[in-house]
């Protein structure tokens, strides 16, 4: 039996102040479907248009074992960026400690688990660095792609399907639920509903590997006027920790993973 049928058997059954509610229900699913790439496009040019963004966010990777149990990494951080050329992100879990910073000029990674840094001159954009590090590092670095400034260019580029699947409320918040299919991966988003579309969920799921495994995204503390302290995008290294070349392990605490670990999903 088709949805449709289904609520056509429904409303049969029902009297009539609840065959109103039922109606004002599906008319208003059937209002709200509308074309996901709209709710994404509304999405990135308002990220775009941000000059500071600060947020908090914790994030998920899953692995999956030979024996196909599938194991779970969780870390924490926090980001603040100033458009077009400044970031600063740091990221805590079981098995990494890792802070990023860029003024413009200077790209520096610190490793705090690795007692080392690395740092490399580049003056550009935001866009121009997560470049570099992707091409120079081989770092996957996923959820970066929601900084861009050409974001949904980037996010649609491999898109075959898309679906604005309803709404959802992630963290207290509203939001509007999309899902997106690509050849290789699959992936979801919760866009904050009203005159803030920010992202607040990002899910990525793997059809390369055994078991699907996803890495999932929750941002949160959502701010787009904060103003950042003089130092904030100036990198100090710590004494007593070795510099390093920025395609050295260093970098592998970007991936989340321990050491070892099998692959897990990335986009």
């Amino acid at each position: 039996m088709s949805t449709r049928q289904r609520a056509s058997t429904l409303i049969q059954s029902l009297p009539h102040a609840a065959l109103v509610a039922v109606i004002i229900v599906f008319t208003a699913q059937s209002a709200r479907a509308d074309d996901p790439a709209k709710f994404l496009k509304a999405m990135t040019d308002y990220t775009a248009a941000q000059k500071s963004i600060s947020a908090t966010f914790d994030s998920d990777i899953e692995v999956v074992t030979p024996d196909l149990q599938k194991v779970q990494f969780t870390s924490s951080g926090k980001l603040q960026l100033t458009r077009p050329d400044k970031l600063r992100i740091s990221r805590t879990g079981g098995y990494a400690d890792v802070q990023l910073v860029y003024d413009g000029k200077t790209v520096s990674i610190y490793g705090n688990n690795a007692k080392a840094y690395a740092q490399a001159d580049l003056a550009g954009t935001i866009d121009q660095l997560v470049d570099l590090i992707q091409t120079k590092s081989g770092a996957a670095m996923p959820g970066t792609d929601l900084l861009l400034s050409n974001a949904y260019d980037e996010l649609m580029s491999n898109v075959i399907m898309a679906s604005h699947i309803g709404q959802g409320v992630v963290d207290g918040v509203e939001c509007e639920h999309l899902a997106f299919r690509g050849i290789d991966t699959d992936w979801q988003i919760w866009i904050e509903s009203g005159a803030q579309p920010v992202p607040r969920k990002y899910v990525i799921t793997s059809k390369t590997l055994a078991g699907a495994p996803q890495y999932t995204l929750r941002i949160k503390d959502w701010k787009t006027d904060a103003v950042a302290d003089a130092d904030t995008f100036v990198f100090k290294p710590p004494a007593d920790v070795t510099k390093v070349d920025l395609d050295s392990g260093v970098m592998a605490e970007f991936d989340e993973l321990p050491p070892g670990t099998p692959s897990g999903a990335k986009k």
